[in-house]
């Protein structure tokens, strides 16, 4: 089959590889129609890994995906060939201690698509993924609004994890990327409204203000913790860190009230942060580290199954798998007002 396949930093070969095949009693073989491209995969295009996790090559990038079940083993029962599904990209035991507590996303032995030293991703015609890890989507769905469930389950579960939510409740997230702006639907969803945020990028800026932002600001443009201290002078009970900036971590901290919470969801370059300890000291902060999502699929697609949220904002480009290496640099280099660019109809390649 025809995979694009990471060969090097920046360098992104589409060529053949063997097609996968159903092992287990419990397999799928997904025909995949759309991936997106995450920031851990960019992570891993231009760094070669994730913090101390690096890429063995040839490798297939790609877990936002989307398909229709081609065929599956015979004990599979919650889908058949013909059914649209999301796939959910990890793939966790079931039987350690932390699967045992129902922490599934800290599974001793969690494998991973796409994630450097554990699995190839989706970025291909075809993949194999256990029963569990497909999701059916209605009909009322695209393939790409429910690849971007991915994505927007992280986000769901990250605002699950801070506080509870009212019209009232003010809500700062730093960074208007995907994460941040699926965190942003996920915080409405909650109940939010009054809700800051912060990018570099004019474009993300504007998409989240017509997103429902209340205010939001450049940090190359205002200082944005003195901007919204104005307007929340107690300080905020909640911060998302979403960009992965150091800059945000410390401006996180600046912005948070005695008692808060600042989750992080955005995955920082490097392997270790700095954070102003006196500050979180005497404030009593609490730091929330989130590791990807935990039982949130099902519920994230029937939040976009029911309009509770849009994602068609985000999604501002789409290619085929034989440009797949111009959206990769697109969205490395931030160009082009790019959001989330989609690799589309992957099992329409022609060989």
């Amino acid at each position: 089959m025809i995979a694009a396949q990471l060969m090097g930093i920046r360098e992104l070969r589409i060529g053949d590889v063997e097609p996968p095949v159903i092992a287990n009693a419990t397999d799928v073989l997904v025909n995949v129609k759309v991936v997106g491209i995450c920031g851990s995969d960019v992570h891993n295009y231009v760094g070669g890994g994730i913090g101390a996790r690096k890429v063995a090559y040839p490798f297939i990038p790609g877990h936002e995906a989307s398909g229709e079940v081609a065929a599956v083993g015979a004990a599979v029962s919650s889908v058949k060939p013909g059914d649209r599904i999301m796939i959910e990209p990890a793939h966790h035991c079931g039987r350690c201690d932390q699967c045992l507590a129902g922490r599934f996303n800290t599974c001793r032995k969690i494998q991973f698509l796409s994630s450097a030293g554990e699995m190839q991703g989706c970025m291909c015609e075809q993949v194999v993924v256990p029963e569990q890890n497909c999701f059916q989507i209605p009909d009322i769905l695209s393939f790409e609004q429910a690849a971007v469930a991915e994505p927007l389950s992280i986000a769901l579960y990250s605002v699950q994890q801070s506080i509870p939510m009212t019209p009232e409740t003010p809500v700062a997230i730093l960074g208007a990327g995907p994460i941040g702006l699926c965190t942003l639907m996920a915080a409405q969803s909650m109940g939010a409204q009054r809700i800051y945020i912060t990018d570099k990028i004019p474009a993300r800026l504007q998409v989240a203000r017509a997103m429902g932002a209340t205010w939001v600001g450049s940090p190359e443009q205002t200082d944005v913790v003195a901007d919204i201290s104005n307007q929340e002078p107690q300080g905020l009970p909640v911060v998302f860190e979403c960009s992965g900036d150091p800059e945000a971590l410390d401006q996180a901290v600046e912005l948070l009230g005695p008692g808060g919470k600042l989750i992080i969801t955005g995955i920082p370059v490097g392997s270790r942060i700095s954070l102003n300890i006196d500050l979180m000291r005497r404030k009593e902060l609490t730091i929330f580290n989130v590791r990807r999502q935990n039982e949130t699929v099902a519920e994230t697609i029937a939040l976009l199954a029911e309009g509770n949220v849009n994602v068609d904002a985000l999604i501002t480009h789409r290619v085929p798998l034989s440009e797949a290496k111009r959206a990769f640099d697109l969205v490395a280099d931030y160009a082009d007002g790019v959001i989330k660019a989609m690799v589309c109809d992957l099992d329409q390649v022609i060989t």
